[in-house]
């Protein structure tokens, strides 16, 4: 009985994870990786051993990176302004409060505000701001499907070593 319990919080983690790698409320990837490491030490570590667990964690600080560098490299590639990124992240919280669309498209408005406010008094604010909250957006964007990808290979790398 306390192995299914414990089996189930491994699955629930797991699952709460992957919501975790659309909201950014979760740390998606770690929760992932803490429940494939309670199916690990639930099945004594026989089938997912050390390495198994390595790679996934390697994955796991791998998605982190990338989930925190790509919005960041989006944003430079456009010219934002210190404004825009914190623009951005305040967009990111205020969207959480909004549901998924807020989570999606928050950090676009909020880099974009942002970037207007630092240079409207310069001729093209309004391009320049729209430029950077676009470019911000889809650096966001990259770093989720990133983080997605990477969470469904860390489950698949898990499924594949309990069924060996």
């Amino acid at each position: 009985m306390t192995s299914t319990l414990l089996w189930l919080l491994a699955v629930l983690l797991i699952g709460a994870g992957l919501a975790g790698t659309v909201l950014p409320a979760l740390p998606g990837t770690a929760l992932v990786l803490l429940g494939i490491v309670l199916g690990a030490w639930i099945d004594d570590f026989s089938h997912v051993g050390a390495g198994t667990l390595a790679v996934v964690a390697v994955l796991a600080v791998l998605a982190w990176v990338l989930d925190y560098a790509a919005g960041l490299l989006g944003a430079q590639r456009a010219g934002a302004s210190r404004l825009a990124l914190w623009g951005a992240a305040l967009g990111t919280v205020v969207g959480l409060f909004m549901g998924l669309v807020g989570v999606l498209f928050m950090p676009l408005v909020g880099a974009a505000v942002g970037e207007y406010l630092a240079r409207r008094a310069d001729a093209g604010a309004h391009g320049q701001a729209l430029k950077v909250g676009v470019a911000t957006w889809l650096g966001i964007m990259a770093g989720l499907l990133a983080k997605v990808v990477i969470a469904f290979m860390m489950i698949g790398i898990f499924a594949v070593a309990l069924l060996i």
